[in-house]
């Protein structure tokens, strides 16, 4: 009886987190960005900044499963890349899952400083901190620049993925990918 094959890609699971988890960016940051353009005091503001915080606790809970998701035997990388790019790649996984669970903790932190529940549905979250409108503020300033720098997390992620696909044409990408658009 022969072995089968190794796995070449992703569980279905962990392909179905992976972009699930980018939507939740893509929501999170269309909110943000759409409510940055309406004009002061515009209705809408609030719907965005909702939704904003709706994807944002979203991206919390799903991170913790990923991390779950990271125990379990993942395919290599083939061609095998060089030891640099491995540990660029780790650091920027860790990078990434930093991003996942600090910003929307940073939120939940900053809106309890500033005396606010953060609801989440019918569910008011535990308040983590006391009102104090000056630890708000840095914990606003925080979250909003690892929030910023998630676009450049985001975009290096990708384009790493697409380097590897198009210029070194290992299987780094093709891992993620469902088998109908894979090689």
């Amino acid at each position: 009886m022969t072995q089968p094959p190794q796995t070449q890609r992703y569980a279905t699971l962990s392909m179905t987190l992976h972009w699930l988890m980018l939507a939740l960016f893509v929501g999170v940051y269309a909110c943000i960005e759409i409510k940055g353009l309406l004009p002061r005091g515009h209705a809408l503001k609030g719907v965005f900044l909702g939704a904003h915080s709706l994807f944002g606790i979203g991206i919390f809970v799903l991170v913790w499963l990923r991390l779950l998701g990271r125990l379990a035997p993942r395919p290599a990388i083939l061609p095998r890349p060089p030891l640099w790019q491995t540990a660029a790649s780790h650091l920027m996984h860790l990078a990434l899952y930093a991003l996942m669970v600090v910003t929307p903790l940073l939120a939940w932190l900053m809106l309890n400083a500033a005396g606010k529940p953060l609801p989440y549905f019918e569910f008011a979250l535990p308040t983590l901190v006391a009102p104090d409108p000056d630890l708000a503020k840095q914990f606003k300033h925080w979250h909003e620049w690892l929030g910023s720098s998630g676009y450049w997390l985001i975009g290096l992620h990708a384009g790493a993925g697409l380097f590897h696909h198009y210029w070194v044409r290992d299987n780094t990408l093709v891992r993620m990918l469902p088998a109908r658009f894979g090689r």
